[in-house]
């Protein structure tokens, strides 16, 4: 019994702009429409916070705070049904600093 496969890239995008995320999701999306590959997403996961508490001063007044936070958006897009050409447009895309970029086959 001979199993096949179907071929898949998973990509993960994360940021701390939602707008940087949403734009390079576009471009994903419409690089892999081109080459005629079907797509899943983009999946929104929860957004991610960090919560910092500094200090005010070194020394004295311990009880002055300040609350600073990091808010890491993420996002998740399959393509299904690859080609050469998929792969290839996908390589040469250009997408802005300040999102990471994971991808899995």
């Amino acid at each position: 019994m001979i199993i096949t496969q179907k071929q898949k890239i998973r990509i993960k995008l994360k940021s701390y702009n939602p707008t940087l995320i949403i734009d390079s999701c576009s471009k994903i999306i419409e690089t892999a429409q081109r080459t005629n590959a079907t797509i899943v997403g983009p999946v929104a996961f929860p957004t991610k916070r960090k919560l910092y508490c500094v200090l005010r001063s070194p020394h004295v007044d311990k009880d002055s705070r300040e609350h600073f936070e990091i808010r890491t958006h993420s996002k998740m897009i399959d393509i299904y049904t690859l080609s050469s050409q998929t792969i290839d447009s996908l390589m040469k895309l250009n997408i802005p600093d300040g999102v990471d970029i994971e991808v899995k086959l």
